[in-house]
């Protein structure tokens, strides 16, 4: 049932995104396993179009915000409003009350505004004057940032790095996915042909059946001895948090759920770590100096943690 409304979805949106298979397979984990995505690439390779393709192939509520330095955290959670008629405070709902939110940019808000995220992306609901309003299920956060334009921007802290499950580069295509994109595109706006082929209740299905995947005993083992290897490099002086550990696993249920398996297998957690757990990592002085990346450090660590064996079940 996964592997089905999944290929539905990943048709879809890669009538947009030429040559990306990768990149789109990530997402859709994501959004099984109930994270949150982080694009990080340079502008026109369509970190946006991705964000958008994704949302309007599920018949859901999307809302985007761009995120800009005047934004204010109201603007994202919500506000109380006095009601004159009624002499009463009511509620106004922000932009992050949809079940896909598409964040454009956003390093460009000022760090107040990036912090009105936390609550809402790790336990998904939005605290305003002392009350309280729950997310509605499936909720998902695809947020972009430029890397390489750092004028008016402000750096995503540790903290709010760590609440997106994995972040990717979409990168730049190759010649012949170019040439395609060249001729589909330049004829009309791609997004405009688009539509839902799953709506949000049947993600909710595929999410539970995501739940149930089995994770053995040796496969955990596995997840936590990768992040606590991590934590002990003297070539990281940040390593991968408890939360990165569930993150791993939980998007290596989902990776195994798309490829028909109901269990999670020790190669799954492997392939999605690079995306998973490198941008949780801060490199130590010295690593940073011998130009070592945390990805680089990752994959070095990756090779030297013993992999098991374990049965399926």
């Amino acid at each position: 049932m996964v592997a089905r409304v999944t290929d539905r979805v990943r048709r879809n949106v890669e009538r947009v995104i030429e040559g990306k298979p990768d990149v789109v397979t990530t997402a859709l984990v994501v959004m099984l396993a109930e994270g949150h995505l982080l694009l990080e690439d340079v502008p026109g390779v369509g970190k946006t179009m991705l964000s958008k393709a994704l949302a309007r192939s599920i018949d859901a509520t999307v809302r985007r915000l761009q995120f800009t330095p005047d934004l204010l955290p109201s603007d994202v959670t919500g506000v109380s409003v006095f009601n004159q008629s009624t002499r009463e405070f009511e509620f106004r709902p922000g932009g992050i009350f949809a079940n896909i939110v598409v964040g454009d940019e956003i390093n460009r808000a000022s760090p107040k505004t990036q912090s009105a995220l936390l609550e809402c992306m790790e336990e998904r609901q939005v605290s305003v004057d002392g009350s309280t309003w729950t997310l509605e299920s499936p909720f998902m956060v695809i947020a972009t940032q430029n890397p390489v334009e750092m004028e008016g921007t402000y750096a995503l802290p540790e903290a709010q790095r760590d609440r997106f499950m994995a972040r990717v580069s979409i990168g730049y295509p190759v010649e012949s996915a170019e040439l395609a994109m060249v001729a589909s595109h330049t004829g009309g706006h791609p997004l405009e042909e688009i539509d839902a082929v799953t709506d949000a209740a049947e993600v909710r299905k595929l999410i539970e059946v995501v739940t149930s995947v089995h994770v053995s005993e040796p496969v955990r083992r596995y997840a936590v001895a990768i992040t606590t290897a991590t934590r002990r490099s003297s070539d990281l002086q940040l390593g991968a948090s408890p939360r990165a550990t569930l993150h791993l696993v939980r998007a290596g249920k989902a990776y195994a759920a798309l490829q028909g398996r109901a269990y999670v297998l020790p190669d799954d957690l492997r392939l999605l770590a690079p995306t998973v757990l490198a941008h949780r990592l801060l490199p130590s002085a010295e690593a940073a100096m011998a130009g070592r990346s945390p990805a680089q450090v990752l994959d070095a660590l990756l090779g030297a943690v013993p992999v098991p064996e374990p049965a399926p079940r």
